[in-house]
């Protein structure tokens, strides 16, 4: 018994050794893959000029610390082209910039990246809100974003009826109507409100550069909220084409009753904070939670619930967070630098917004087709 557990247990041992040397080796693990090396540079106006814009640039240079670059515009960047030429000209120089996303495009952005062109041929170039001629963008920049301004014509009355509206009223003005875009789309709102059933109340109030001033067009909109809430009654929609008619409009709304779908530049910061008493730090990272959280609360408090919508986010700060995210995947090697993937930008910006997204390309009136410039709209916050 002995001799025959002791040829067993060899026998074991030959075999362990058989199978360490004939079995088949792994290979060499491989490291895990990381990020290419690269920073990209963000281009705002200044604090004093869209604040929005800025603090979007420091949100990403939070996140991402020394890899994201943040520059601005001079304050008068319409009489100091060559000085927005010098701060775009600059980034050429450190070799580690792959991406420039630029918001606001303002008049002169061109001839400033041109010059960064001059130079550089590898750098991804991202435009928000471009002020220059489409075509023109379009051959300079990867991506352009910009609201849908004229979708918007269809997208507020379809909102103000969910609201439970029955009139709308468009109040502006003549020196805004005689603007291509802003007529088209009261005209695009007269036309959706027919298709809705609702009444469509055109309005004229007091230019805010004119003789009465920013003072007398906001005591307008004070006084006459009321006025047609007395004739049209509650279910009645407001909205301006202008931004300092927000917040006389939003407090006449609320005081009436009334509804009001969103305001000329979709954000819970436009007109929200001030016309009801929310203090608003942009500079503190939770800063759209408490806002919103807040002026949902105020809302409920006085009975308005449902009657007041806007966009989650501030389309500007999502160009500049959806671009610089996007761009980081290019210069990770994620989606191709030289075509776009639509499908990914909207999920970088439905991941910011917390809402759908969708973008339509820019198609000018010959038919053509830029598949890089996107109009973008997305889904309403109701409070």
């Amino acid at each position: 018994m002995k001799k025959v557990v002791g040829i067993l247990l060899v026998l074991a041992v030959v075999a362990g050794f058989a199978y360490y040397y004939m079995a088949p080796k792994p290979g060499p693990v491989e490291p895990p893959v990381k990020p290419t090396a690269g920073k990209v540079a963000i281009v705002t106006n200044t604090v004093s000029q869209n604040e929005e814009e800025y603090r979007s640039a420091q949100e990403m240079v939070a996140k991402y610390g020394d890899r994201v670059v943040h520059v601005t515009w001079p304050d008068n960047f319409m009489a100091e082209q060559e000085q927005m030429v010098s701060v775009v000209a600059k980034l050429a120089y450190d070799p580690d910039v792959k991406a420039v996303i630029i918001n606001q495009a303002v008049p002169g952005t061109n001839a400033a990246v041109d010059k960064l062109l001059e130079t550089r041929d590898d750098v991804f170039i991202v435009y928000c809100t471009p002020q220059e001629n489409p075509p023109d963008v379009a051959a300079r920049a990867q991506i352009i974003m910009m609201p849908d301004e004229l979708a918007m014509g269809n997208t507020i009355p379809a909102q103000a009826k969910k609201l439970g509206a029955k009139v709308f009223v468009h109040y502006s003005f003549p020196r805004h109507m005689s603007q291509v875009l802003l007529s088209s789309r009261r005209e695009i709102m007269k036309k959706k409100c027919a298709e809705l059933g609702l009444e469509f109340v055109d309005a004229t109030a007091p230019d805010p550069t004119g003789d009465s001033g920013l003072p007398g067009a906001q005591q307008f909109i004070l006084e006459d909220v009321p006025k047609m809430v007395a004739k049209y009654g509650k279910d009645t929609a407001f909205f301006s084409t202008n931004c300092a008619m927000q917040i006389p409009l939003i407090k006449s709304v609320v005081d009436t009753g009334a509804i009001y779908p969103q305001p000329c530049c979709p954000s819970p910061y436009h007109g929200f904070p001030t016309a009801l008493g929310i203090e608003s730090d942009l500079s503190k990272q939770d800063n759209i939670k408490h806002v919103i959280d807040e002026t949902r609360r105020i809302l409920k408090k006085k009975g308005m619930t449902g009657r007041l919508s806007t966009w989650p986010v501030p389309v500007a700060m999502m160009g500049t967070v959806a671009g610089t995210e996007y761009a980081f995947k290019v210069i990770n090697g994620e989606v191709p630098f030289d075509k776009l993937d639509v499908k990914v930008l909207e999920q970088c910006m439905s991941d910011y917004a917390k809402v759908a997204v969708e973008t339509n390309p820019y198609v000018d009136e010959a038919g053509k087709k830029y598949d890089n410039f996107l109009f973008v709209l997305m889904d309403f916050l109701t409070y």
